[in-house]
């Protein structure tokens, strides 16, 4: 027998001596904060603290970890998923919702299941929108299940990735897609929803019978047009902090990430986004706080129904969702043990917040903030600054609408009592001027914010990062590692006193989770986006992370690509590393810093023929293609592009779908003149970029 064949036989022998064990995974199982060396759900227990109570690797010896085995991913692009490990088998999402069962031992792929989301979605708008990022799974009962973008959540078979059964959570003819991971609970599992930003959306979760995928409950998030009645009494009384016909535009308030179960209380809390537009002048004018947008909803978990709330910023205007993931804990406030919330949302601050009422605890800036002096404890409402709605009709504010901590996951160590947050700095201009709020409307699949898009480049010294421990007793930072670059990966943080984390500049760094000091590192060779997991088999600890370039990093500018991850060039790979390692570390491709432009020296450039492509290109193309055409690695850099140097070349691949199976959407809506005029916008960048 081969040896590929003796691995691959003792891994299925492996598989299916555990799968009685797998079918035991329930609340309790998910609950237990010392389940050891499994990683049960996406923030490991229901707590999605993401701290591991392993110590096999430890500050002491750390500078011992190795790579022991690691798995290519050729097909994949952005990488965003958490892994779960349930005894011994290791499953997770690649790109385009494609799932993933490996033996956590030695990286034997057991099976694979692909949802065919490109397929499904052949010559329709989501594609727009599709960077191929989906952030994980949930586990239930010998059922793993997953959301995929085209909206469908699926359950499959653990044993042998086969579907049992399949529910679409919103009609496809609907600007809404799905990249967050659905989280189970009470036999049910939830999900919501993105596509704020792509249309007029009103958000809202859903769950469905773990067994059967009947819908069981649906919540709402914002209210809808009070003539058609309303769903609930919170939503009844949420419509009295919106003005004007804010339906027409949706709303918005997505619940696109953060989703945390409470066993305690048997709560949901959601983390709400959005408005839809994020211009508050259009979407509600007269103001308001447009409830229940960029908020904390705590929920009742069997039914849905609502419990309480906390805002984080009211009357939304900058994109400021509160998204980013909820954490559990017992901390000791002002004498007295709580049960506690803590929340680092776009906007700046972290949030400290009682479970069992929804009462504010404490509000500090986590980071560069100007759009707000403070949170008045007495109310629990920010503090505005001048600036943050300029009445000349541009503001230009930290954070910007990245926001100071995005979705990559902090972690919280009950050890040292610190949260590990993937800290960013960048400003943004918000301008309204010349936008006609009366008229105003969302075009399906662009990107409808409100605002005037903005027509400059980001570049790398209107950036920074971080790694950031913050003690939240105190309400102020513990200490910080400046990174270079922009969009870094979550954190994992164990007994150990470790905490790991991935860059954007292709490394994966391990520190003193007391100190801050660097103790481990290990190089990439491409950017990481995703969270680490820490699990074990057999007594043996292992890290492992997905290194893949994606996500929101695929908007571009030159500050995006600055670490030379092109498209297509760089690998995707799964990482799993332990004290025992002996894998030879896979090559790599050196980074990309200079561009070969192409560039038509003997054309003219039609400069009024560019300006109007550049309105035509920023709605539909920087999603994936690049603020200022500059791409950050989801797709070809179109001023190094022969096919977007040719006017002929450009406009069949626009318009004819060609492409599609290799994730470049169809503009069939173009007229020549149209697709000539952003021809001559990426004419224009190339020389410019000489």
């Amino acid at each position: 027998m081969s040896r590929v064949a003796s691995v691959l036989q003792a891994a299925l022998l492996l598989f299916s001596t555990h799968l009685s064990a797998a079918v035991a995974i329930d609340g309790a199982a998910i609950a237990a904060s010392d389940q050891g060396g499994d990683w049960l759900a996406y923030g490991r227990s229901y707590s999605e603290q993401r701290f591991s109570p392993l110590k096999q690797i430890n500050d002491g010896n750390v500078d011992r970890l190795r790579l022991d085995w690691y798995l290519e991913m050729p097909d994949s692009r952005a990488l965003n998923s958490t892994p779960l490990v349930v005894n011994g088998v290791m499953y997770f999402t690649a790109s385009q919702s494609v799932v993933m069962a490996v033996d956590a031992a030695s990286g034997a792929l057991l099976w694979r299941y692909d949802p065919e989301v490109i397929t499904r979605l052949a010559n329709r708008k989501h594609m727009r929108f599709n960077w191929g990022a989906n952030r994980g799974l949930a586990f239930w009962k010998g059922r793993v299940y997953v959301a995929t973008f085209d909206g469908r959540l699926i359950a499959l078979e653990a044993a042998t990735g086969k579907e049992a059964w399949s529910v679409q959570t919103f009609p496809l003819d609907e600007t809404r897609y799905i990249t967050g991971a659905p989280r189970a609970f009470n036999d049910l599992v939830i999900i919501g929803h993105g596509g704020a930003e792509a249309g007029a959306v009103r958000g809202y979760v859903t769950a469905y019978d773990t067994a059967t995928g009947e819908q069981k409950w649906r919540t709402y998030t914002v209210p809808g047009k009070p003539a058609d009645g309303f769903e609930s009494p919170a939503l009844k009384e949420a419509a009295g902090s919106w003005r004007g016909e804010w339906w027409k535009h949706g709303g918005g308030g997505t619940v696109w990430n953060a989703i945390t179960y409470d066993p305690l209380y048997n709560r949901v809390y959601l983390g709400t986004g959005n408005g839809a537009p994020w211009n508050q002048q259009v979407r509600s004018p007269g103001g308001g706080d447009n409830l229940f947008l960029c908020s904390i909803l705590a929920l009742d978990a069997d039914t849905g129904e609502y419990a309480w709330h906390y805002q984080t910023t009211p009357g939304e205007n900058w994109d400021y969702n509160s998204a980013m993931d909820i954490v559990l804990a017992d901390l000791e406030w002002d004498g007295k043990p709580r049960h506690v919330l803590m929340h680092a949302p776009k906007n700046g601050f972290f949030y400290v917040v009682d479970r069992e009422d929804g009462r504010l605890l404490g509000a500090e800036k986590f980071g560069k903030v100007t759009w707000a002096e403070r949170v008045d404890m007495k109310t629990g409402r920010p503090v505005e600054t001048p600036e943050a709605r300029a009445t000349d009709g541009v503001s230009v504010i930290y954070p910007g609408f990245l926001g100071a901590h995005n979705w990559q996951p902090m972690s919280y160590n009950p050890d040292t009592g610190l949260v590990y947050i993937p800290y960013q700095e960048m400003a943004a201009e918000y301008d309204k001027r010349g936008i006609d709020s009366e008229r105003w409307r969302a075009e399906d699949f662009q990107m409808n914010t409100g605002f005037q898009p903005y027509r400059g480049d980001i570049t790398p010294d209107d950036v920074s990062s971080a790694l950031l421990a913050w003690d939240p007793r105190r309400q102020k930072p513990a200490w910080k590692v400046d990174l270079p670059g922009f969009q870094n990966g979550g954190t994992v943080t164990s007994a150990g006193n470790l905490v790991f984390q991935g860059t954007s500049s292709g490394y994966i760094h391990g520190y003193r989770a007391d100190t801050g000091r660097l103790v481990w590192s290990f190089d990439a060779g491409v950017g990481i986006v995703a969270p680490p997991i820490s699990y074990a088999v057999n007594d043996k600890q292992y890290i492992a992370v997905l290194a893949g370039w994606g996500g929101a990093s695929y908007i571009g500018s030159t500050a995006m690509a600055q670490h030379g991850w092109a498209y297509g060039a760089h690998p995707r790979r799964l990482l799993v590393f332990s004290l025992e390692g002996k894998a030879e570390p896979p090559p790599t491709v050196a980074p990309q810093t200079e561009l070969l432009i192409v560039d038509n020296s003997e054309q003219v450039i039609d400069t009024a023929q560019a300006s109007a492509g550049q309105d035509l290109y920023l709605p539909r193309c920087l999603g994936c293609h690049g603020v200022a055409a500059v791409s950050a690695g989801g797709a070809p850099d179109l001023r190094a592009s022969a096919a977007a140097a040719d006017l002929d070349a450009f406009g069949t691949v626009l318009r004819s779908g060609q492409l599609q199976a290799r994730g470049m959407p169809l503009f069939d809506e173009l007229s020549d003149r149209e697709v000539e005029q952003i021809y001559w916008y990426i004419r224009q960048r190339a020389r410019e970029s000489l």
